[in-house]
Order: structure tokens, then sequence, then C-alpha cells
């Protein structure tokens, strides 16, 4: 039975029920253990109790795309459905959590919102077929992942079938990302070089208004957001709800694809610390003047190669454009629709609960 079977007959009280003993740890095949999730967390991004290594598998080209696929030890996470947040426990069959990474291979862009599923085969016979999850962890930022049953040491077969990117596409983006693709990566896997990943706990530490650093991977980028002086456009404040840090920038004109005039103004949402970029969230934007309303509309989430991943909105009809002294309003209309590894569940949305609207000052 995969998975989603098992999950729909039990359900999620009876996973954790089977998975995790009287202390709280969760254990899969190899009889590994994860530690229990920390009690009193803050209402925000946080430093967990542990953290997992992880290693390359291996990588593949295919259309538009570049993949890189890379596992670890099982791991629990909070999977999100529009405000609906639920715990997925470790089940004794996971042998692996397994994480890929897809980006454009010419600008080394992370892309979001493909849509990905995984089929685990060895020797032309399907172990495991799955759609994995879109993730955020602090370690790798944003990626997909799931944890898998194998049929033990050997050669297996990972193909990945990489959906078209839907969001708007602008600049040199406009015509990419349109078609899906399926890859094939190899992955060689034993117990014994599972076990010699690392796995670090934390003491002093877990629990504290921080992050991991970001794991360094070679040949595949990570999805940190462009720096606020890296942006093109004018900077013209930042805002943070929930601990989703908005960095917003104003451009004379929309970038090339999107049919309108006027003013752009694009929200970079990412996380705080490591400056992961936020996908999958509903965004509108209000600006007011003097009191009053000039502009309310929804940011489009957009991808584009100098803003990479935001949420943007062409400002039509405010004179004379957006000034210092305008008052920005930021209003989350949905969480980011993405798992949660431990250290960010309790951010953006998550177990906290919504998030709030926010407001800056436009400083030009």
């Amino acid at each position: 039975m995969d998975r989603r079977a098992f999950l729909a007959r039990v359900g999620v009280a009876g996973v954790a029920a089977s998975t995790t003993g009287c202390l709280g740890f969760e254990l899969q095949s190899d009889g590994f253990s994860a530690p229990p999730v920390l009690e009193n967390r803050p209402d925000g991004v946080y430093v967990p109790g542990h953290v997992e290594g992880m290693k390359m598998s291996g990588m593949g080209k295919g259309g538009d795309y570049a993949v890189g696929v890379m596992y670890s030890y099982a791991h629990r996470f909070w999977n999100v459905n529009g405000e609906s947040v639920e715990r997925t426990d470790i089940e004794p069959d996971d042998d692996v959590h397994l994480m890929s990474v897809v980006w454009d291979p010419e600008t080394g862009q992370v892309l979001p919102e493909t849509g990905l599923s995984v089929e685990i085969s060895q020797d032309d016979e399907l172990v495991s077929q799955e759609v994995i999850y879109p993730m955020l962890s602090q370690p790798m930022g944003f990626h997909y992942g799931g944890n898998f049953g194998l049929a033990g040491d050997g050669t297996y077969t990972v193909t990945l079938s990489v959906g078209a990117v839907g969001t708007r596409r602008t600049g040199a983006f406009r015509e990419k990302f349109t078609e899906p693709a399926a890859i094939d990566v190899p992955f060689e896997y034993s117990e014994s070089a599972k076990r010699e990943i690392t796995f670090e706990q934390f003491d002093d530490r877990a629990g504290t208004r921080d992050a991991i650093d970001p794991m360094q991977m070679e040949m595949v980028p990570d999805s940190r957001a462009p720096a606020p002086d890296q942006l093109p456009g004018t900077v013209v404040g930042e805002a943070n709800s929930d601990d989703a840090v908005f960095v917003t920038t104003v451009l004379d004109s929309p970038p090339a694809g999107i049919d309108a005039e006027g003013q752009y103004l694009a929200v970079s949402a990412r996380t705080p610390y490591n400056e992961m970029i936020l996908p999958a969230m509903a965004l509108d934007v209000t600006v007011a003047r003097d009191e009053e309303t000039v502009f309310e509309g929804e940011l489009v989430r957009t991808l584009d190669p100098e803003l990479s991943y935001h949420y943007g909105v062409t400002l039509a009809g405010v004179t004379d454009g957006l000034q210092s002294g305008d008052e920005v309003t930021i209003t989350p209309v949905l969480q980011p629709q993405t798992a949660r590894h431990e250290g960010y569940e309790t951010a953006f949305g998550g177990v906290s609960g919504p998030m709030e609207a926010v407001s800056f000052t436009a400083q030009r």
C-alpha cells in the first residue's frame, strides 16, 4: 500500500499513533529515531532541536529544466492546504526523505510551482510513485520533498515528471517553462551510506529566534532571493508579517510581457535570516495618500530573471506614481502553500494561525 492510500485509510492520527512512542521519538525502518518536537516553540522562525545533513544522488536535464536529487533520513513535516496545516509523521516503512530542486540551467534560478511527481524504479519494476510536496526548510530553502520506502540497498532510477511553471513569466522567461519534461536521475542507495549522513542536535540554540545556515550544494543553486540592493528599480520599503519579509521595489515600467502602463510594484517575499524565497502566497496591496486610497489590487505571482520570483502589479491610475510618504499596505490572503520542515512550521501562517496585514511608509 502506498503512502497516500495508507493515510486515506487510517488518517493522520492513526499514522502518528503507529509511529510515535511515549517519549515522542519517531522510528523509521532502519531503527533511526527522530527526537521529539520542541515544546514551547516561538510563534515564528526558530532553531529546531536537530538538523540532518543530506547526500547528493545525481542531476539531470530535460526540456527547459535542470534537476538535482538528494536524500536524507526520513523527516516529519507539516503539510499546508489552504489554511489547514497538518503534521505528517515518519511511517515505519519510510527509508529516506527524498528531495529535489528544479532550476533554469541558464540563469540558475530555482523554479517554484512547477508541479512535480516522482517514480522510483529498480530493474524496470516500479518501487514507489508519489506526488511530492513543495517544501521550505532552513538548510535548503524551497525544494520538493517527501518520505519514501525502498526495496533495500541497490541501484534505482528516480524519474522526475516536471510540470509547466504555473506562474506568470516575464522578461526572458516569457516563452520558457511552458512544457512538461520527464527526467531520469540515477540513485545509489545503501543503509550504511545513509548512516554516514550527519545528524546534529542543538542544546543551547534550540528554540531560539534564529535559523540554521543554508547548506552549500555544489552544482545545485539555492532559492535565495536577490539582496535588496540587487533588486531592479527603487526599494521603497520593507515589512514583516509572521516572519515573512516583504521587500518592495518600484520600477518605472513593468517587465517585458506585461501589457500595461505605469509604475510596477514588486514584492520580493523571503524568509528572515536566510532570505529564501516564499512562493505560492496570495497577496493584495493598497496604496494610500493623505489618508485616501489611490490604488488597491492583487499582487500577481510572477517569475522574472531579474526580479526572481515575486508578487507584482502595475500601479495603473496612480497620479505621479508612488511617492515618498505614501502608505503601502500588504495583505496576505493565503499563506505560502508549501510544506514546512521544523523551524518553519510556526511561521508564515503555519500552525500559528493567519498572517496579518502589514504597512510601511514609502521612501524614495
